[in-house]
Parts: C-alpha cells; structure tokens; sequence
C-alpha cells in the first residue's frame, strides 16, 4: 500500500499533467484562431497574414518581440537574421544557448504579422496603436496558457506593456520588475539600425540587463 505522502505526490504529478495537457490544447486551439485572424486587414492595415511565434506550454522564458521582419516570415521562426543574431549574443552572456532557446523556451511578438516597410523605405512599419490593441487578446492568452516565470520584452512596444510609455529606456534597460507574479527584464531592439545599443553607456546598461537574466538563468534551470 502505498504511503498518504507518496499518494499525495503521484496525486499532484498527476494533476499538474492534466493542466499541461489542458493548456496546450487551449494554446493550439488559439494558435488557430491567430491563423485565420484578419483583423487587422479588415481594419485596412497592411500586413503579411503569417503569424510568427514557436514555443510551448511549460516554457520558463518568454521572448515578446515588436512583430516579425520580412526574413522571420521568410524562415518561418522569430527573432532571425541580424536582429535575432545580436540578440543571442547578448543572451549568450546570460549562459543561454540559441539552439537550447528556440527548441525549449517561447518566442512571440506584440504583433504577430509582418507589417510592411515603413513609408520612409528605412526599415519596417512600426504596427499602430490599433493594430496592437487589436493583437492584444493574443498575447495575453499566450501568456497566461504558457505561463513563464521571467518575460523578456525587446524593444520599445513590447517593453511599453509593462513600464510607462514616458519612461526613458535609458532609465528602463537594466532594471527589473515583477508583474503577475512573472519577472520582467528589459532588452532595447537589437536592430543595426537602432543607434540606442551602440553607444558605450549603453551597452552597459545592457550588460547590466544580460547580468539580471542570468541571475534568473541560474536560479529556474540549476547546475
């Protein structure tokens, strides 16, 4: 016979199993809807209807990006090419691998289409006001059914959900905060046409942002 504490665990195994299970056909269940989502089209926004995102329920890190460029939609996957190359750099100095991340962890974006170049032919369209409002509810949803412990939103419109707007990144970029019980460390875009990251005071608020998600490295995933 087994013992009531022994009973207990394999009670609370099972359980935990079971939500697992629940919440990764909630999250397939929304991936669909993201699919066939044409919102922001019906409310005459140009955008790429490909959602880009890859992870899975359980994860303990979750990326939230801007919305995917021309090449994540070309390579089917979040955060490529330069951007996502910088990226990586940075969160190796974290002890975190690149291929350990995109085959364990979440990756995501405010956004989940690509939005076309911006007017001026610089870069890519930054999404409106609306279009974000209008891709809310999804992320939201992602959180909350993938449920991670530390949230690294990258760049200014993913950072803008958690900290004021008015906020001065230089003021944001090495620190950290909890929301939800979930703990928030900011990185600025890693883009090459961003100047922000370029500059020495600022890479070291970056490194100093790299040493807070070690710190959270170190303490989820123990040696």
């Amino acid at each position: 016979m087994l013992g009531p504490l022994l009973e207990s665990l394999l009670e609370k195994e099972a359980m935990s199993e079971r939500d697992l299970a629940e919440r990764r056909a909630q999250l397939d269940a929304l991936r669909e809807r993201i699919a066939v989502c044409r919102a922001c089209l019906d409310a005459g926004y140009w955008v790429h209807p490909r959602p880009i995102y890859s992870g899975h329920v359980g994860a303990r890190i979750m990326l939230i990006g801007q919305a995917p460029g021309i090449t994540e939609v070309e390579a089917g996957r979040p955060f490529n090419a330069g951007s996502g190359k910088r990226l990586f750099q940075w969160l190796a100095a974290a002890g975190i691998e690149e291929d350990w991340f995109r085959r364990t962890q979440y990756m995501t974006s405010v956004t989940k289409c690509y939005p076309g170049k911006a007017k001026s032919g610089s870069g890519d369209r930054a999404p409106s006001r609306k279009e974000q409002l209008l891709c809310r509810p999804f992320l939201e949803a992602e959180i909350a059914l993938v449920d991670p412990a530390l949230i690294v939103p990258v760049g200014r419109l993913a950072i803008n959900m958690f900290y004021p707007p008015k906020v001065k990144l230089g003021e944001i970029i090495g620190t950290q905060k909890q929301v939800n019980g979930r703990w928030i460390v900011p990185l600025p875009h890693p883009s090459g046409a961003s100047r922000w990251h370029q500059s020495e005071e600022n890479r070291a608020l970056v490194r100093q942002a790299v040493a807070l998600i070690a710190a959270h490295i170190k303490r989820m995933f123990p040696a």
